[in-house]
């Protein structure tokens, strides 16, 4: 079996942008006549500069290989260059590629890419959902705390039994900073009123993004510790793993980290500092479901969960879904709420979502497959804003003038 071709989609969302302004997907195919797609996470550049680096990395390093080797795609694209260093945008690329590779496989099995990774320990899959209130206008309106309660009681209506909010904003490249007391404040305030709320119904998923210098970050965490979250989420900005252990050592809320994470020496870093005891890695930035299936054994090692990020398109979330099935150390999953609105859209058959649980899909490869109709009638993307992009202008205490994100935050 060979690889002969590739396409790259760059599909617009619309508005309101629901898992980010695009997203980038990939359709590779045999010269035997079966197609696979991934996804890449990628959105360090904008996506004219992804789709052109697609093909270069397909051209030098896929086209005309057999689609099994994957061990061999991964070597050669991390090496590419003289590198053998983590590159976040080759390791996007590599991710869509390896996603397609798989899907592939498993078509060509017969199989769903579970059955051919270890096999399915969940028949379904617990999951959480970012919190979306809207205000009377229709506008997301994140940092009003009754219209969260509000929406924490609809989504728990539902039976998701996880919420995650982040109201410690503003966010700005200029992080980590000393929040504001008035920041502090409100971040308890969120916690408290939502756990009345919803009880012990649902778990609380305290985000924010790695705003914060590790004094800070450990501030906050004694404000947040009286109503139990889950986790408190990359409270540092990513890349040093002993100033992300300092926070865990001074807090019981587990720290969850990993989605700005690229390979598993990355997170093997984090692991042996004992930095977080929940690992958020996208499979579409860290190499793929082979790349993530050996970050999930290692933090398995250590006693470590994984909860995989998503903040993106419904192929990545299948990579997603195919591996966190697998997965003895699982704990729960990412969902854009229920899978429905443009991710069900752009799918010929939407990811199935019961009560709460992600239900994994067993067709074969990754179980999902583009509408190319509705690919094709939002792309190409237009616009020249990335993915998500934070603020340029710093944190200001007094003031707080810079804006929380230029598109919603990632879940």
């Amino acid at each position: 079996m060979k690889v002969v071709s590739c396409e790259s989609h760059v599909v617009a969302t619309p508005p309101p942008h629901i898992g980010g302004m695009y997203w980038i997907f990939v359709k590779l195919g045999t010269a035997c006549g079966i197609e696979g797609v991934g996804e890449v996470y990628a959105a360090t550049f904008h996506p004219q500069v992804v789709v052109a680096a697609i093909e270069d990395v397909f051209e030098r390093y896929l086209k005309g290989r057999d689609p099994h080797h994957l061990e061999r795609l991964y070597r050669e694209t991390y090496s590419s260059g003289f590198t053998q260093r983590p590159d976040l945008t080759m390791m996007g690329v590599l991710s869509g590629l390896e996603m397609a590779c798989w899907d592939i496989v498993g078509k060509a099995a017969g199989q769903p890419v579970h059955a051919l990774i270890g096999g399915k320990l969940h028949d379904r899959l617990r999951s959480y959902t970012y919190l979306y209130p809207r205000a009377p206008g229709g506008e997301y309106d994140y940092d009003n705390v009754e219209l969260a309660v509000e929406c924490a009681l609809e989504q728990k209506a539902l039976g998701f039994t996880a919420l995650k909010f982040d109201p410690a904003g503003p966010y700005t490249a200029y992080c980590g900073h000393m929040l504001s007391l008035e920041a502090l404040e409100k971040s308890a305030t969120f916690c408290q009123r939502i756990r009345e709320a919803v009880g012990n119904g649902c778990d609380l998923l305290f985000g924010t993004h790695g705003q914060m210098t590790p004094a800070s970050a450990i501030r906050l965490a004694k404000r947040l510790e009286p109503f139990d979250p889950l986790w408190f989420e990359e409270p540092v900005p990513p890349g040093q793993s002993e100033a992300m252990a300092r926070v865990a050592d001074h807090t019981s809320i587990p720290v969850a980290t990993g989605e700005r994470l690229t390979t598993k020496y990355e997170f093997h870093d984090l692991l042996r500092h004992q930095a977080a005891s929940i690992l958020q890695m996208n499979l579409g930035r860290v190499g793929g479901i082979l790349e993530g299936k050996k970050i999930a054994a290692l933090a398995e090692v250590h006693y470590a969960q994984i909860a995989p990020h998503l903040y993106n398109g419904p192929v990545g979330a299948a990579a997603s879904i195919q591996l966190a099935a697998t997965t003895p150390n699982f704990l729960i999953q990412e969902s854009i709420g229920t899978w429905d609105g443009f991710h069900a859209e752009v799918l010929e058959a939407k990811i199935e979502w019961s009560d709460g649980f992600i239900i994994p899909s067993d067709r074969p490869g990754l179980g999902v497959e583009l509408d190319m109709a509705v690919v094709r009638a939002h792309s190409p993307y237009t616009g020249k804003r990335l993915h998500l992009s934070m603020d340029a202008t710093p944190y200001d205490v007094v003031q707080q003038s810079c804006t929380r994100w230029k598109t919603r935050p990632e879940a």
